[in-house]
């Protein structure tokens, strides 16, 4: 039998071990309390949700059951620092297909925002977080979009959206990105 490849997390270098873990008995009733969290306490490990995986398809490391037995075992530093919990595609097909109705994606958000609460954010979304707070879109509107919109007989958009920096500042996202 093939040994597992190790979680990497976030932060880690391809020099660095990876952290060793400390086990949190509260972790997996902390995600349990939080919306979509309370089925993942009847994982039975089948492995369904990464068997119908799109992501898991593409990259065999990722494995939505080993996030959640992790979780279930209270490695809570490592799952929040695992890039794996940022690749999740929200697609449900997990939790369509899962045979004891876990809320897998949903799971995967959870785990996404208790990192954020805890500093932990992946560069991709801290980019595109730093995008929306500048522009209100993850794209900048040009000239030429509004002209095929006014073509199209459709409103111009703004460049920029004011109520947009105003939710970064009422949900302290600002300090959360750093």
């Amino acid at each position: 039998m093939a040994a597992q490849p190790v979680l990497r997390t976030v932060t880690d270098t391809p020099d660095d071990e990876p952290p060793a873990a400390a086990v949190d008995h509260t972790f997996a009733l902390q995600v349990a309390s939080r919306a979509g969290g309370r089925q993942m306490l009847r994982c039975f490990a089948c492995g369904t949700c990464t068997a119908g995986c799109p992501v898991a398809e593409i990259d065999e490391r990722y494995n939505p059951r080993r996030i959640i037995r992790m979780v279930l075992m209270g490695f809570k530093d490592e799952v929040l620092r695992s890039e794996f919990i940022w690749l999740c595609a929200g697609c449900y097909t997990c939790q369509e297909r899962c045979p004891q109705g876990v809320r897998v994606a949903e799971v995967m958000r959870t785990l996404r925002n208790l990192a954020v609460e805890e500093g932990i954010v992946h560069p991709a979304f801290k980019a595109q977080a730093e995008l929306i707070r500048g522009m209100g879109r993850i794209y900048e509107i040009e000239d030429f979009d509004n002209k095929k919109r006014v073509r199209a007989g459709l409103p111009e958009l703004r460049k920029t959206l004011e109520d947009i920096k105003t939710l970064f500042e009422r949900q302290k996202l600002n300090e959360r990105l750093g």
